[in-house]
C-alpha cells in the first residue's frame, strides 16, 4: 500500500484526488491547499482525507510515501525538490518544470535518492493515443511525414505562462510518445493582445532531421473549441478529434505518389482516395490509468509510460519555443540532454 499526499486542490486537484481514491494499492492520506474554501469542499466529498493548509506538512510527513503536485508551474521545482530530498516519489502536473535546467536537476536528484519522478501527461493513457501508437508500431500508416495539431478555445488567460506552455504540453507529449526520433530545432511565433507580454496565440513548428515535421496551433481567443490532430503517412492518414464522443479516430486510406518529369522539369503527383476506418477504442478513464501506472511503477520499480525523460523532452521544446518567439520566429536548436542516469524509474 502506497500512502499518497496531494498538494493543490484547485482546477485539476479534484480530478487527481478522485482517481487516486479509486486507484489500486494506494491510500490518500492528506491533501494540502492554502485556501480554506477548497479544503472545505474536499471535506464534503472525501471526509476521510486529512486536510492541510501547508504543503510542507505533507512533504515532511514520514507516513507519506509519494507526493502528487498539482500547483502552478512556477512552484513545481521547489516543491518537487523538497519532496525528493525527503525520499518521496513524486508525480508532477504538466509541464514538469519552468526550464530544462530545473527538470535536469530534479531528474538527477531522483537518481541519487532512487525515487520515481513522473509527469502527468494524461493523454498518453487515453484509448485514442494508445490506438494511434499501435497503428504506427504496426506500420499501417507507412512512413510518417507530419503531425499537425490544433488546440484552441476561448480559454482561461494564464498570468504566469503563455498559451504554448498552457496548451501545447498535451500534444507535444503525444508527439514525443508516438515518434521515436528526437527533434533538432523549433520555430515559434506568437502575440499578446493583453499588453503583458504573455502570448495568447502562438504557432510552433518542430523540425526533425529525417524530414518529418510537426506543427502546433494554440489559442486562448478562439470562438470555438477545437482539439484536433492530423497524422500523415505515405500509406494512410489519421484524423484524431478529441471532442468527438465516440469516433475519436478515423483512419483514411488516402495518400499520394509522385514522379519527376525531367523533360517538363516538374513533379507529377497522383492522388489516391480509399475507405475510412473507425477503430474501436478502450473506454477506461485515462487519469485512472495514469494513477495506477504511478503506483505500480513505485511498487515494481519500473519505468512509467509518462516518465521524466518524456517530461524533459516536452520542456525542451517549450523552452526552445519561448526563445524563438522572443527572437521573432528564428530557428532555435535543441541541445541533447547531458544526463547520465541509470535509475530504472527514469
Amino acid at each position: 500500500m502506497v500512502n499518497i499526499g496531494i498538494i493543490g486542490y484547485g482546477y485539476w486537484g479534484p480530478n487527481l484526488v478522485r482517481n487516486f481514491f479509486s486507484a489500486n494499492d494506494c491510500r490518500i492520506k492528506s491533501v494540502a491547499d492554502a485556501r480554506p474554501e477548497r479544503l472545505q469542499e474536499l471535506n464534503k466529498i472525501f471526509p476521510s482525507i486529512q486536510r492541510e493548509s501547508e504543503a510542507e506538512n505533507i512533504i515532511f510527513d514520514p507516513g507519506i510515501d509519494a507526493i502528487v503536485i498539482a500547483t502552478p508551474v512556477f512552484t513545481h521545482f521547489l516543491l518537487a525538490k523538497k519532496a525528493i530530498l525527503e525520499g518521496k516519489h513524486v508525480l508532477i502536473e504538466k509541464p514538469m518544470t519552468s526550464s530544462v535546467k530545473e527538470a535536469e536537476i530534479l531528474m538527477n536528484l531522483a537518481e541519487q535518492k532512487q525515487v520515481l519522478l513522473m509527469v502527468d501527461h494524461t493523454f498518453l493513457y487515453t484509448g485514442a493515443v494508445q490506438k494511434i501508437k499501435q497503428l504506427l508500431t504496426n506500420q499501417e500508416l507507412g512512413t510518417i511525414n507530419y503531425l499537425d495539431s490544433t488546440r484552441i478555445n476561448l480559454g482561461l488567460f494564464q498570468s504566469d505562462i503563455n498559451v504554448l506552455w498552457d496548451l501545447a504540453p498535451h500534444d507535444i507529449s503525444i508527439l514525443n510518445y508516438l515518434v521515436n526520433e528526437r527533434p533538432y530545432s523549433v520555430n515559434a511565433t506568437g502575440i499578446s493582445h493583453t499588453g503583458n507580454n504573455i502570448e495568447n496565440i502562438a504557432y510552433l513548428t518542430v523540425n526533425y532531421a529525417s524530414g518529418f515535421i510537426a506543427h502546433f496551433n494554440c489559442s486562448w481567443t478562439s470562438p470555438v473549441k477545437v482539439r484536433m490532430m492530423l497524422i500523415g503517412g505515405n500509406k494512410k492518414m489519421i484524423l484524431y478529434n478529441d471532442l468527438e464522443p465516440t469516433e475519436k479516430i478515423k483512419v483514411y486510406n488516402t495518400g499520394y505518389s509522385f514522379s519527376n518529369d525531367e523533360e517538363r522539369k516538374q513533379v507529377m503527383v497522383d492522388y489516391r482516395t480509399g475507405d475510412i476506418h473507425v477503430p474501436k477504442l478502450e473506454t477506461t478513464e485515462a487519469l485512472l490509468g495514469m494513477a495506477n501506472d504511478f503506483i505500480q511503477c513505485i511498487l515494481d520499480n519500473k519505468k512509467p509510460r509518462s516518465n521524466s525523460n518524456l517530461g524533459l523532452d516536452v520542456v525542451k521544446i517549450l523552452e526552445g519555443s519561448a526563445k524563438s518567439i522572443k527572437n521573432h520566429g528564428h530557428e532555435v536548436k535543441l541541445e541533447s540532454s547531458i544526463l547520465k542516469v541509470s535509475n530504472s524509474f527514469l
